[in-house]
């Protein structure tokens, strides 16, 4: 009989293995074939689709999946260049396509390093905003669904905890830099030595000085060899900037510097000359004109953006409105913006927390309300809509204080703007209503004060006085605009007009209006009309009850209230008002004697035993003619202003003594060389020990960082250790020696003694016949000290405790 056959498991597993071996090999051929095909990547040829570029097998499945197919100027020249490594710096207009440009080649140079989650943190993301940053992560989960790469949400609004936990494993992430800021200084498990790419989206925002410390810090904690690129709609060049980041010879991708505007070409752009007080019923007038249209208005400050919301929502317009401003919190803020993009027909009011990169699909206005602090920010404005090739419309609100200067700013920027006028018979005037309801509505009467304060402040602390100026606006009537029944004080407006009635000569205005006066031969007005400035000053010599004299007062003044008489000996004058006993002098002496020096400090005059002199090294001696001076004597730190400088000396090699500075033999100098190239030669020097010296500075402090991680790991590693040889063991109860608190209290206090006072507690009497005694049942019942021996014992006797 023929022995039966053995399983099939062995060669079943033998037939796995090769097979994910030769998936290996495979893998390891396509990689190698990617890597050159990237290298030999031609820079100059066109390339307009995104199969003709060398992608990854994911990476193309996820662009297609996601109906990318055709590439935008930015991306078919900015991805080119990101491929092979090198720094960018992208400028493109708003709505053209920035966000593929930087994400497809980290997911390209991730995947061609073979990058895992051991590997640590790879990418680094920044955005200014949170709505910006859940955006582009967004965009990245649909691009990289098909990637193993872990990708990180970093943004404030969040527990700081969770995204602890989590922040170690991942290999992208996107980030605001406050959030990523506070993880690289407190989370000990987040290693950035290994990161590969640093992309900042919106650049110049990032950039400036609102997050200058921010990016700052952050640089400070990623290494130095690494791949950057900057994108933005308007790109800075400032060297210091560029200087910072740490770039090697970026490449200068600008797609549309030639173009004749900076603004999309489908964009229709106008301003309207609005005066500040009709503002707000020049935006209700067009919203009420617009109510099958879907628009975002932009306001300068959040405070204003909830009034105008909460009044305009009171006057119900006919179409859904919605707000967003950077106090509110996270979740409220990302359910308007799906809100709002999901919507057909909705206005948006907001401040600049929306102007730069969010993709609100189909907007059909954009309406800034308040002028927009320069340039830039109106064409991020303005790039909310007509945002691939598509249509749209911008309207402008100018004061006639601005426009101006305003409008000379955009010509500089190449932004065409007409302008257009209102129709009069569709002008509607909703004041009185506002009047009303802020009557009636104590809370929206202080939104409305708030709003004031906060516009005007926006206005007042603006750079460009050009545009805005504070002092040509008419704000009593535009506080009457809002409802508000006057204007709010402002501290630092009523500031500045103190300071220059301050710094004005009051005199010199009083004589010129005395003057203007008698001119005009017109009567004196009362003291009590007048109503220039008066300082204390002039109140002080009006007072007529001066009943307390000062001295030098009692000697121009007789008793019966005449002048002194001047001496006759003066030289000033029969007329002469000054008295030469005004300043009285001790002592008198005459130009160019010795006097000082001829009075003998040991003569008994008793003028003159009062001056002395104190010899001093090497100097002329001290005369001490007061008390004061008395008192000078016993400080050594006063007497050393007297004593001259002191000297230093140093010894050379040799021990000869030398002054610590001394002059330098001329005929050496010059033996060196021309004092100019000599000078030259020592700033370089210096320049280059300088910045050894901040070399080794910052290394310090890196090691210092890492040696303050390591510790924390080490006792998070520790404390992770103890719980689980914790839980694994089971849990434990130490041996506690009990004692009976009524043995105890036996044994450690004397009787009590008996006194007529009642006792608050009720005893417990067990009823033995017919006898009452406190019950002791319980008591002998209990399990003493030495008899406890095991975990039973300690149950009972915590048992018999509690009753």
């Amino acid at each position: 009989m023929a022995p039966p056959r053995g399983s099939h498991k062995k060669p079943a597993k033998a037939h796995h293995d090769s097979t994910r071996v030769l998936k290996r090999k495979r893998g390891q051929e396509d990689l190698t074939s990617l890597i050159q095909r990237v290298e030999d990547l031609d820079l100059k040829s066109a390339v307009k689709n995104f199969s003709d570029l060398p992608l990854s097998e994911p990476t193309a499945d996820g662009l297609s999946a996601s109906h990318f197919k055709v590439m935008t100027d930015i991306q078919s020249r900015a991805i080119n260049h990101a491929l092979k490594g090198r720094d960018i710096l992208g400028a493109a207009k708003t709505g053209s396509g920035k966000t593929l440009a930087f994400l497809v080649p980290i997911l390209e140079n991730l995947y061609r390093k073979q990058w895992t989650e051991h590997d640590g943190l790879g990418a680094l993301i920044l955005a200014p905003t949170r709505e910006l940053a859940i955006q582009i992560f967004d965009v990245l989960r649909k691009v990289g669904r098909y990637h193993a790469f872990s990708a990180g949400l970093v943004i404030g609004g969040k527990s700081l905890r969770e995204e602890q936990e989590r922040l170690g494993r991942m290999n992208i992430l996107v980030c605001t830099p406050g959030r990523i800021l506070q993880h690289l200084d407190q989370t000990a498990m987040f290693e950035t030595n290994n990161l590969q790419l640093l992309v900042m989206d919106e650049a110049d925002r990032i950039l400036d000085m609102g997050f200058q410390k921010s990016v700052d810090a952050i640089i400070d904690h990623l290494p130095v060899k690494r791949q950057t690129m900057l994108f933005s709609a308007t790109q800075t060049k400032k060297v210091g900037d560029l200087a910072r980041l740490s770039l090697q010879e970026p490449e200068y991708v600008a797609v549309h510097e030639a173009a004749a505007s900076a603004t999309p070409s489908t964009l229709q752009q106008h301003y309207v000359i609005t005066p500040l007080p009709q503002k707000l019923d020049t935006l209700w007038s067009f919203i009420r004109s617009n109510l099958k249209s879907k628009t975002v208005v932009f306001l300068s400050s959040g405070k204003q953006v909830r009034f105008v919301y909460e009044s305009l929502r009171h006057l119900q317009p006919g179409i859904p409105l919605m707000h967003l401003h950077g106090r509110q919190k996270q979740g409220g803020r990302l359910d308007i913006t799906t809100k709002f993009s999901q919507s057909q027909h909705a206005v948006l009011f907001a401040t600049d927390v929306a102007a730069r990169g969010l993709d609100f699909p189909a907007v059909d206005w954009v309406i800034q309300m308040d002028c927009p602090e320069d340039a830039d920010t109106y064409i991020h404005r303005v790039g909310r809509t007509a945002r691939y090739e598509r249509v749209g419309r911008a309207v402008l609100f100018l004061d006639p204080s601005e426009e101006k200067g305003m409008l000379q700013r955009l010509e500089q920027k190449k932004v065409p703007i007409e302008r257009i006028n209102i129709k009069a018979n569709k002008q509607q005037s909703i004041t009185h209503l506002l009047q009303n309801m802020c009557f009636k509505d104590p809370e929206l009467k202080y939104l409305g004060q708030k709003a004031f304060i906060s516009y005007v402040k926006s206005v007042y602390v603006q750079k460009d006085k050009d545009v805005f100026k504070i002092k040509e606006l008419p704000l009593d009537n535009y506080a009457s605009s809002l409802g508000l029944p006057g204007a709010p004080r402002i501290k630092f407006i009523k500031g500045d007009d103190t300071k220059e009635r301050k710094n004005a000569s009051w005199r010199m205005a009083h004589l010129s209006s005395d003057s203007e006066d008698s001119d005009a031969n017109e009567p004196k007005k009362d003291k009590k009309d007048d109503k220039q400035v008066r300082t204390r000053y002039d109140r002080m010599f009006e007072r007529r009850n001066q009943d307390v004299l000062a001295e030098h007062y009692s000697k121009l003044i007789n008793d019966d209230g005449t002048m002194v008489a001047a001496p006759s000996g003066n030289g000033a004058g029969e007329d002469a008002d000054e008295d030469a006993d005004f300043l009285s002098v001790k002592r008198r002496f005459a130009a160019g004697d010795a006097g000082l020096d001829q009075v003998d400090s040991d003569s008994d005059d008793s003028e003159a035993g009062k001056i002395k002199k104190v010899a001093l090294d090497g100097q002329d001696p001290l005369v001490i003619d007061s008390k004061r001076r008395e008192k000078l004597l016993k400080s050594k730190k006063k007497l050393l202003k007297f004593k001259g400088k002191g000297t230093k000396l140093v010894y050379d090699d040799e021990g000869n003594a030398h002054e610590i500075y001394e002059m330098e033999d001329e005929d050496q100098f010059n033996a060196r060389g021309d004092a100019k190239a000599q000078r030259e030669r020592f700033l370089a020097d210096e320049t280059e020990r300088t910045r050894r010296a901040d070399i080794d500075d910052k290394e310090l402090v890196r090691e210092k960082k890492r040696e303050k991680k390591e510790k924390r790991r080490e006792r998070e590693r520790a404390l992770a250790e103890e719980e689980a040889d914790s839980e694994d063991g089971g849990v434990q109860l130490p041996y506690i020696p009990f004692k009976d608190p009524m043995e105890s209290a036996s044994e450690s206090e004397p009787e009590p003694v008996e006194t007529s006072r009642p006792s608050k507690k009720a005893r417990v009497y067990e009823r033995d016949g017919d006898d009452e005694r406190p019950s002791k049942s319980k008591k002998s019942q209990l399990p003493s000290q030495s008899n406890i021996s095991s975990l039973q014992d300690l149950e009972a006797l915590a048992s018999g405790l509690l009753g």
